[in-house]
Formats: C-alpha cells, structure tokens, sequence
C-alpha cells in the first residue's frame, strides 16, 4: 500500500483537525516558521500520537518565501526517495499550483489541499449518515476559523469538496437547510453566518 504524506504549511494554514488522520497510513511534516515560537496544544498532542510517523520541521531563515522553498526542498527529496507516495501540501498558498503541475506532469502524485479533510481518502463517503455527513463537515467548518465560506455558493463547493461523490442540487439543498434547522448556520439572502461556539 502506498504511503501518504501530509506537508503542513503551519504559517498558512494551523489545522484543528489533525486527529481526522490518526488510523490512515500517513506520514506528517510540519513545516514551522523561523519566527514562529509556539505550537498550538491541540496540534502538538495529536502529533504526539503519531510517534516516529510525525515531525517538525523548523525553518532557517524568514525571507517572504522561505517556508515554501524548505517544505519545496523536502517534498522533491521524499518523492524521489518514495516515487510511488501520495503527496498532499497543505496551504492556501497557490504560489504551490505551479510545482505541483510540473510533479504531475512528472508522474508523482500530488495535490495542494487548504484543509486536511479535502484529502481523497479522507472523504466522506455518500453512503455515511446524515449524523455523521454533518458532523464530518462542521468539524471542518469550525477548523477553518475567519476563513469559513461566507456565501451559498462557496459554502456548497466547501461542502462537495469534502465528500467522494458531489452532492446533486437537490441533495446540497437539503443539506444545507439540515445545517439551519440544526442551528449551525443562518442564511440571509446569499450571505452565511456560523453559529459554531460550540465546537470553536
């Protein structure tokens, strides 16, 4: 079975998420700035679990783009070493769309994500239930903090983008009124508000 590795661009993206990984083949980077002196708790526990699969990288240097030439450097050096690996960079940065062209084309497998749970094996099957289709995708909502959809539309591609099959129009209206009636959000024309307190 191939091996799947997760490059964290902790500058850009700081995951709440991280334990969506834990019981998957996976083996984590985490790529830290050289001025960045802490690590979220609840990303340093999870870690931890991870034992010898899981560690820091901390960067030399703070040049505007020094992390993504070290996590770049890294992800050519395990990819030659691990040809057959999935590769998966974790950012918002699409300064990395273009590497990641030119790897494809190369045949490694590679895809930038902005969040974990948009990882292809970590999608929500459509068989799931709705109970857990919704939690599944308020935990992502929660772990995206200021940088949660703010209209329909993004809120529905959000929602598509974490599932292994792409809702119909229907199905997404239902699930999105599901998420009103359960008090998670609140539609005022094409706006979206968070009511996620409790899981922030």
């Amino acid at each position: 079975m191939s091996t799947n590795y997760v490059l964290i661009d902790l500058e850009n993206v700081q995951p709440k998420n991280l334990n969506i990984l834990l019981n998957h083949p996976f083996k984590i980077f985490v790529f830290v700035g050289e001025n960045q002196a802490k690590i979220p708790f609840d990303l340093a526990s999870v870690m931890q679990e991870f034992g010898g699969n899981a560690r820091y990288l901390k960067i030399s240097g703070n040049g505007k783009n020094s992390l993504d030439f070290h996590l770049a450097y890294y992800l050519g050096k395990l990819s030659t070493e691990d040809p057959a690996g999935y590769y998966h960079i974790i950012s918002k940065d699409t300064g990395f769309d273009p590497l990641v062209k030119h790897l494809k084309k190369n045949k490694i497998r590679i895809h930038r994500h902005s969040d974990l749970a948009e990882i292809p094996l970590l999608r929500i099957s459509n068989t799931t239930n709705i109970d857990e289709k919704i939690d599944a995708v308020i935990k992502n909502l929660a772990g995206r903090g200021q940088s949660r959809p703010r209209k329909i539309r993004t809120l529905s591609n959000t929602i598509n983008s974490l599932f292994s099959e792409k809702l119909n129009d229907p199905d997404m209206k239902m699930f999105i009124k599901t998420l009103i009636t359960r008090k998670y959000v609140a539609i005022d024309g094409e706006k979206v508000s968070y009511h996620l307190s409790k899981i922030d």
